[in-house]
């Protein structure tokens, strides 16, 4: 079914998301597709192939979503669906276990050697849950230190922001968190080496992990510095607690090996204890997992007293999907290309920005991208707190009119995939040429 683009049909965006909130809150199913950051009206999506996606209108976009992260093949990658399809037909769901998890687990096993054993679950926000109640079943201790700007999924004891000191611990950021679920949540500033050193020294005995994103994607684009990574590797290991890194959205997306593999040729010996992966691993598809060495790991039912457990974990279709993205990506050459895609958009991007003299900072890895309209880039969420957010907004809808769609938040990291050409990376840049020259007036 085609629809006009003609701008005097009526907009079936918005009819759309006028039925929609009528029956679901906000009319969307997570909270940053409603354009409340950036105002307007959100875009129903009705099909996507390789690096471009279609509205309800018929309108195309140039996707640097991706569906916040997994679509790393873009979509519809021939390989991947006809797994999906051959899948699909065996049976969507068994509740007993199939050849496929362990095939899963092997290929990531195989390409993240800090990663002895994996449990594989079905989203980010199960996985770095799971990760932390292993965490304090393994050591015995309740608690546990984040990073303000670092999102680890929406499980009550990590919706939390700094207390008023770091003898005091984190306050709830949503309604229905009691306070005494996030007692023991102590929330720091990242790339903060002095408050780390000091948290540990005040609560050392009581901290069973030390959470991060190794690439904070929800502050943008935030990386962890290497002197604040091998502080957390130090004092994790000095004082008994595990460090746990949220590679979420960074792994198998920055690198083959996740982004603790690029801080593995920075510091000599690096592993973290546990690693929480996501999205690339199912290809698109609802899948997650959590891993670390085979002593911790052990400590999960049935074998151990830390429990979890997950009717659709390791399911058949889910799986499939991520087996053959995983084939793809592990080809000779895939992330040398991807990064250099990656690092042409965002240099054509801070060309145009700088000719027009609009003050505009990036970064990437792999196949994903940040950009600030600040002369810097950021180290922590404060910093990140100062961008020009009305100006950003005006990037964001410019952009949508001709065709480009980015994250519809300030604080949200891109993506490229390997399905977008050079005419697609030079078509964004021309439209953010035009974008650009309007923001400097």
């Amino acid at each position: 079914m085609t629809h006009s683009t003609d701008p005097d049909l009526t907009d079936r965006n918005q009819q759309l998301f006028e039925r929609a909130q009528a029956l679901i809150p906000g009319g969307v199913n997570s909270p940053v597709r409603a354009f409340r950051a950036v105002g307007g009206t959100p875009r129903f999506i009705e099909r996507a192939r390789g690096a471009h996606m279609w509205d309800a209108n018929g309108q195309r976009y140039i996707d640097y979503i991706g569906s916040w992260g997994p679509m790393i093949l873009g979509h519809g990658h021939p390989a991947v669906v006809e797994a999906v399809q051959k899948a699909a037909l065996e049976g969507f769901s068994f509740g007993a276990p199939t050849e496929r998890e362990v095939e899963l687990a092997e290929a990531i096993i195989a390409q993240v050697p800090s990663m002895e054993m994996i449990r594989l679950v079905s989203s980010g926000t199960e996985a770095g849950m799971s990760a932390i109640r292993l965490a304090r079943g393994a050591t015995g201790r309740p608690k546990i230190i984040k990073f303000n700007g670092c999102y680890h999924g929406h499980a009550d004891s990590l919706l939390v922001k700094a207390g008023s000191g770091l003898a005091t611990f984190g306050h709830a950021t949503s309604a229905g968190v009691p306070p005494e679920v996030v007692q023991h949540t102590l929330v720091l500033e990242y790339n903060d080496v002095a408050q780390l050193e000091q948290a540990f020294a005040l609560h050392g005995p009581d901290v069973a992990c030390v959470i991060m994103e190794p690439i904070a994607g929800n502050m943008n684009f935030v990386r962890a510095s290497t002197a604040f990574m091998q502080r957390a590797r130090e004092l994790c290991t000095a004082h008994g607690a595990l460090l746990i890194l949220d590679e979420v959205m960074t792994g198998f997306r920055v690198a083959l090996g996740g982004a603790q593999s690029l801080y593995a040729q920075q510091i000599p010996g690096f592993r973290p204890d546990l690693t929480v992966l996501g999205k690339v691993i199912g290809g698109g598809m609802p899948l997650a997992a959590f891993g670390g060495p085979r002593a911790v790991m052990e400590q999960l039912a049935p074998l151990g007293p830390v429990y979890q457990a997950g009717t659709l974990s390791g399911n058949p279709v889910a799986t499939a999907c991520g087996l053959a993205t995983l084939h793809e990506i592990t080809q000779p050459g895939f992330y040398d290309r991807l990064a250099a895609r990656t690092r042409a958009l965002m240099d054509g991007l801070k060309n145009a920005a700088r000719a027009a003299g609009v003050p505009f900072a990036t970064d990437s890895e792999g196949g994903m991208f940040g950009f600030f309209l600040m002369d810097e880039l950021p180290q922590n969420y404060p910093q990140v707190l100062t961008t020009d957010g009305a100006r950003f907004n005006r990037l964001f809808h410019g952009l949508l009119e001709r065709g480009v769609y980015v994250a519809p938040a300030l604080y949200e990291a891109g993506f490229v995939s390997s399905a977008h050409t050079d005419e697609d990376i030079e078509q964004t840049i021309e439209a953010a040429r035009s974008v650009f020259e309007s923001l400097s007036k």
